[in-house]
């Protein structure tokens, strides 16, 4: 089953859904309503944030290695 969210009043013979409205439908039924006029998805996993800002996540870099001088020919 999907979830969609209705985003203007529908009904017709047998159902009646008001602008606000979390629906169930299956699948390939909420695909069809989805249409973002008509209904959007409704993401049912919450969304995953970061707890401290990726930079932090970082290790420190090392310097990079210089390169020996030329030798005279």
């Amino acid at each position: 089953m999907a979830r969609i969210r209705v985003l203007c009043s529908v009904a017709g013979a047998g159902f009646e859904w008001h602008a606000g409205q979390e629906v169930d439908l299956p699948g390939t039924e909420a695909a069809k309503w989805a249409d973002g006029v008509r209904a959007e998805m409704v993401r049912t996993a919450p969304v995953e944030t970061p707890e401290a800002p990726a930079s932090a996540e970082k290790a420190a870099r090392k310097p990079a290695r210089r390169k020996p001088a030329p030798r005279g020919q």
